[in-house]
């Protein structure tokens, strides 16, 4: 028998198993442990690669792409239903940026959800955001074991080497009639020379007891489930539910000096305050007015 050249063996190919540190979710268990009789999660898919999370579901409630099992008549989004993407490769953030990483490195996600059937003021939407940071920097810190903290409005701050990194985000969607699609990016496991910006964080960085996807994923979607379950039953009301009163307590922006760059080429700088009853972060600016910004880039300014 001629012994085999090992040098002139094709290259091996890579399977999903190839990294594992960075192990693929288990579908089959995230449904086991989310979906319930009774529960918000009626339906959890996780794909292995898509453009954006987002996008697919927005488009799915318009009827012109996914599985109709996922909507109902005329392209109408349902509410609960959860797409999880191993990687993206289109992933947007506010103000269209873009969001890259690694397969299986971090939780990237999507939900649907129908505030308006369960008679929430559209006025009130605007929490929505908020809301899921708060789920997400709460099941990341419990199961996880890292310290997180929120930048207004939907940055999910760790710290790495004594400095704040932005490691999650969340953007938030229109879908269809009455319907709204909260995406969510987290770095989990991203090592230092995997990080897209100097600025960025990932959960391994700042020393996270646990990285383990399915754990985090489920935290996340519990707490989501249990603070939009509060929030649905006040009819949107952040102050009676105790979620403004939650977001406050986490929120890292408060009591910073900011710069935040509004719509129309503008800024204000001032000290962040509070978090109004519509989720605005309230400004006390240098002329002696507490002005409320709905929508713009916050910037958290050195002291000094």
């Amino acid at each position: 028998m001629t012994p085999r050249d090992d040098s002139e063996s094709p290259e091996p190919r890579r399977s999903r198993w190839s990294d594992l540190d960075r192990p693929p979710l288990n579908a089959a268990a995230l449904r086991r442990a989310l979906v319930r009789e009774g529960g918000l999660w009626r339906e959890v898919d996780v794909v292995q690669r898509t453009g954006s999370t987002n996008s697919d579901l927005v488009a799915r409630s318009a009827g012109s792409a996914g599985s109709a099992r996922l909507a109902g008549r005329g392209g109408r989004l349902e509410e609960g239903v959860v797409l999880v993407a191993e990687e993206q490769s289109a992933a947007r953030g506010r103000l269209d940026r873009k969001w890259m990483a690694p397969a299986r490195s971090g939780l990237f996600f999507s939900v649907s959800l129908r505030p308006g059937d369960a008679g929430v003021p559209m006025e009130r939407w605007g929490w929505l955001p908020l809301l899921t940071g708060v789920a997400v920097a709460a099941g990341l810190a419990r199961a996880g074991g890292v310290d997180t903290a929120l930048k207004w409005p939907n940055d999910v701050l760790v710290t790495v080497g004594g400095e704040e990194r932005k490691a999650g985000g969340i953007l938030a969607e229109a879908a269809g009639d009455g319907g709204v699609v909260v995406g969510v990016g987290v770095n989990v496991s991203l090592r230092a020379e995997e990080l897209p910006v100097p600025t960025a964080g990932s959960l391994a960085l700042a020393g996270a007891v646990s990285t383990d996807r399915d754990p985090l994923l489920r935290a996340v979607l519990r707490g989501l489930e249990d603070w939009y379950g509060r929030w649905r039953a006040a009819e949107g009301d952040a102050g009676a539910c105790g979620l403004q009163e939650a977001y406050a307590a986490g929120c890292a922006t408060l009591g910073r000096r900011v710069r935040a760059e509004l719509p129309g080429e503008r800024a204000l700088v001032g000290e962040a305050v509070a978090v109004d009853g519509d989720g605005r972060l309230v400004l006390a600016t240098e002329a002696g007015v507490q002005e409320p910004v709905g929508a713009g880039d916050i910037v958290h300014l050195r002291a000094g």
